[in-house]
C-alpha cells in the first residue's frame, strides 16, 4: 500500500473531509539548458547505430526527446522547453516581456507537453543522424568566445518567469562538457553565482549533467564548485568549499538518458511544517515520501457529438430532496447513527452554537470544522520534539508503515539548516533517536513518531544517501500481534552450504535492487500503447520487452552446475521427504445473542426459538443461574428482562 494511505479516514462517509490538495498532482516544469559549443558538437562514432556519427549535443537533444515522449503518458500536464546557449543563431520575434541574452536560442518554447513539438524534435534528431553536420548548420557555435554563465542563468530566469505557471515546480537541466566557461575571471564567476542565486530564489532548482570523458575529464573545481550550491549537509565548511559529488558527472555519454530518467520526476515535498525543538525554538522542515505506488492514469469519458468527440467533465453536487435545490458544501452537517426519537424525527431545537444540548432520542450533528477539530485534537500542523532514547530502543517491528524523510527548509525559518545539521550530528554521535509528536497535514490525526538520524553516505557509482531524519510512525500497543511460531523441519548445514554457493552467484550488483531498471510490465505495456496512439505510431506488442522476466540463460550459465549439485544434496537430506503432521483446530461457533434481540423475541413470544446454549450464555453473562431445563431458562430470562426494563 502507498505510504500516504495512512491519512485516509476509515470511518464511512468522511472521505469528503480529507485534505486532497496533496493528491492533486502539481505541474512539473523542465527547461533543458544545453551547451552548443564546438566541443559539444564534435563528431564521434555512435554506440547504438552503425556507421552513424553522433555528438554530445545530439545525445542531449535525443535525451530531451525521450523524456518528453515519456511525459505524454506520465505527466501530460507538465511543461517543457529547450534553451540552447553558445550559439550564434538569433531568436525570432516573440511575445515575451523580456528578451533573452545574446548567444542563447530558445529552440522550444516553454509550454505544456504537445505531440507537435515532440515530433518537431524527433525530425531534428533524425535529420542530424542522416547528416552529421546538420546540427552545426542549424545551431552554429560561437567562434572564439564563450557566453558568460551569468547571462545563461539570467536567460533561464527570464524564460521561466515569462512562461512557467506560478505554482509549478521549476527545474533547469544544465547539460555541458565545459568545466571552465570563464577561465581566470573572478568578475564572471561572481556574476554567475549572483544570477544563480536569483534563479533559485524564484523557486527553481538546478539539475546539472556534466559530461566527462576519458579524453576530456570534467573538473568541477575549476568553476562550478564555486557557483552551484553544495548538497553536503552537516559541516559548516561545506557551505564555502562547494565540492560537488561525483553523482552529477556523466562518465559515459550513453549514461545521460539513464541519469536524466533518474532526475526526471521532481522530488516534491509532501509537507512543509515547523519543527519545535524546544519552547520558542522552532525550525522549518520538509517531508519527502520514499515509497509510492505507480498507477495507471485516470480514465476519461468522451461524448460523441457526431462531428467531434469532447471530454465529459463530471462534478459532485449535494441536493436537498425536499426543496429540490443544490446545497453548498459549507452547509453540510455530519451526524452519527445513534438512533432517533419515537416518531422518527430528529427535532428542530438542536442548536449549533458553541455549546448545545442534544435531547434524548435525538442525533448530534457536527460541522466539518468540528469534525476536523476532533481528528486533529485542535492542534496545528507541526512536529514537536518530546525527548530522546537510545537507538537500540527502536525495534525492527516498530516500523509498520513507510517512513518519511525530513530535511531542513530555510525559507520560513532562517538558520534551519545549521540547527538541523547540529541536531543530526549530535544524535549520530550519541547513538540516540528522537521521540516526536507529528501532525503533518491539517486533516490528519496526530501520531507519535521516532526520529531516526541518517548520516550522509556516498557509494560507488555516485549514489548518495543524504543526511537527515527518518520519521517513523510508531504503532500503538494493540497494533502489533505476536505471530505464532511453529517449529518446522530444518535443513542440514550441508544443504545450506550448497544453497549459499548458487545464491552468491545470483546476488544483485552492490547488493541493492534498482527499481528504476525494472518497471512494472503491465504498466509499461499500457504506457507504450498510449504513447504509440499519441504519436500515431503502430504498436507492436510482440516487440515489447518485459524487463522483469528472469534471464534464464545467464542464470544457468552462472549457477547451473551449482543448482544441480544443490538438488542432489537436498534429495539426500534426511528431512527431504518428511512432513510434520498438523492437527486442525475447529473454530468455536459464536452463540452470543445481544440483549436487544433477546428482548424483541421475548415481547413477540418467540423466546422458545432460541437454543438452550444461547439462553445459558445470556444468563451466564448476567450473573444468573444456568441450571434447569429450557422452560426454566426461559422463565429466568423473562424475569430478568422484566426487572431491568
Amino acid at each position: 500500500m502507498p505510504f500516504d494511505d495512512w491519512n485516509v479516514a476509515e470511518e464511512e462517509g468522511e472521505e469528503e473531509l480529507q485534505d486532497t490538495s496533496f493528491f492533486e498532482g502539481r505541474r512539473d516544469v523542465i527547461l533543458f539548458c544545453v551547451d552548443c559549443s564546438q566541443s559539444m558538437q564534435e563528431l564521434q562514432d555512435d554506440a547504438v547505430y552503425e556507421d552513424v556519427k553522433t555528438s554530445h549535443l545530439l545525445t542531449a537533444l535525443d535525451a530531451a526527446m525521450q523524456v518528453q515522449k515519456k511525459k505524454t503518458v506520465s505527466g501530460p500536464n507538465d511543461w517543457v522547453g529547450i534553451l540552447l546557449y553558445n550559439t550564434s543563431r538569433p531568436n525570432e520575434s516573440n511575445n515575451r516581456t523580456s528578451e533573452i541574452k545574446k548567444g542563447t536560442f530558445l529552440y522550444q518554447d516553454l509550454a505544456p507537453i504537445s505531440v507537435e513539438s515532440i515530433q518537431k524534435l524527433i525530425r531534428l534528431v533524425e535529420e542530424a543522424r542522416d547528416d552529421p553536420e546538420h546540427l552545426e548548420k542549424t545551431f552554429p557555435p560561437l567562434s572564439g568566445t564563450k557566453m558568460p554563465m551569468g547571462d545563461v542563468f539570467t536567460s533561464c530566469n527570464w524564460v521561466l518567469r515569462d512562461s512557467a505557471p506560478k505554482t509549478a515546480s521549476k527545474r533547469v537541466f544544465l547539460i555541458t562538457d565545459d568545466d571552465n566557461p570563464s577561465p581566470a575571471s573572478t568578475k564572471m564567476l561572481t556574476s554567475a553565482r549572483t544570477t544563480l542565486i536569483d534563479l533559485t530564489q524564484s523557486g527553481c532548482q538546478i539539475e546539472p549533467f556534466f559530461i566527462s570523458t576519458t579524453e576530456k575529464p570534467f573538473d568541477v573545481t575549476k568553476f562550478y564548485s564555486s557557483v552551484l550550491p553544495s548538497n553536503v549537509l552537516g559541516e559548516e565548511e561545506s557551505e564555502t568549499s562547494g565540492v560537488l559529488p561525483d553523482s552529477i558527472s556523466i562518465t559515459r555519454i550513453d549514461d545521460l538518458l539513464d541519469q536524466m530518467r533518474f532526475h526526471e520526476q521532481p522530488k516534491r515535498a509532501i509537507f512543509n511544517v515547523p519543527f519545535e525543538i524546544g519552547k520558542g525554538f522552532t525550525i522549518g522542515v520538509k517531508g519527502y515520501g520514499l515509497v509510492t505506488e505507480q498507477r495507471k492514469g485516470p480514465y476519461l469519458y468522451f461524448i460523441d457529438l457526431g462531428d467531434r468527440m469532447e471530454v465529459a467533465r463530471s462534478r459532485t453536487v449535494y441536493v436537498d430532496e425536499e426543496k429540490e435545490a443544490e446545497v453548498g458544501r459549507n452547509k453540510m452537517l455530519f451526524g452519527m447513527k445513534l438512533g432517533a426519537d419515537e416518531d422518527g424525527g430528529y427535532g428542530d431545537e438542536t442548536g449549533l452554537g458553541p455549546s448545545r444540548v442534544v435531547k434524548h432520542g435525538q442525533r448530534p450533528f457536527y460541522t466539518a470544522e468540528e469534525v476536523q477539530a476532533f481528528r486533529t485534537l485542535g492542534l496545528e500542523p507541526g512536529i514537536k520534539l518530546l525527548g530522546f532514547k537510545d537507538k537500540k530502543e527502536l525495534a525492527f517491528e516498530d516500523n509498520v508503515k513507510h517512513s518519511i524523510f525530513i530535511y531542513p527548509d530555510e525559507l520560513k525559518y532562517s538558520g534551519s539548516k545549521r540547527t538541523f545539521s547540529a541536531l543530526l550530528q549530535k544524535m549520530l554521535e550519541k547513538g540516540k533517536i528522537g521521540l516526536v509528536r507529528a501532525l503533518v497535514r491539517r486533516n490528519s490525526s496526530p501520531v507519535f513518531c521516532a526520529l531516526l538520524p541518517q548520516a550522509e553516505k556516498v557509494e560507488e557509482g555516485g549514489w548518495c544517501e543524504p543526511g537527515g531524519f527518518h520519521l517513523i510512525v510508531l504503532p500503538f500497543a494493540d497494533d502489533i500481534r505476536a505471530a505464532p511460531i511453529e517449529e518446522q523441519l530444518r535443513a542440514s548445514e550441508k544443504v545450506k552450504d550448497a544453497a549459499k554457493n548458487w545464491i552468491d552467484k545470483l546476488c544483485l550488483k552492490n547488493g541493492t535492487y534498482p527499481p528504476d531498471s525494472y518497471p512494472n510490465p503491465s504498466l509499461a505495456y499500457h504506457n507504450a500503447q498510449l504513447q504509440a496512439v499519441a504519436f500515431r505510431e503502430e504498436f507492436d506488442g510482440e516487440s515489447f520487452e518485459d524487463l522483469t522476466r528472469p534471464k534464464y540463460d545467464i542464470i544457468h550459465k552462472r549457477a547451473g552446475a551449482l543448482l544441480k549439485e544443490w538438488k542432489k544434496t537436498l534429495v539426500k537430506d534426511d528431512n527431504f521427504n518428511n512432513v510434520l503432521a498438523t492437527s486442525g483446530v475447529k473454530r468455536k461457533a459464536d452463540i452470543s445473542v445481544d440483549e436487544a434481540e433477546l428482548r424483541s423475541k421475548c415481547e413477540s413470544g418467540q423466546l422458545d426459538k432460541l437454543r438452550v446454549d444461547q439462553l445459558k450464555d445470556f444468563l451466564r453473562n448476567k450473573g444468573q443461574s444456568i441450571s434447569g431445563k429450557k422452560a426454566d431458562l426461559m422463565k429466568r430470562v423473562e424475569e430478568y428482562l422484566a426487572n431491568h426494563s
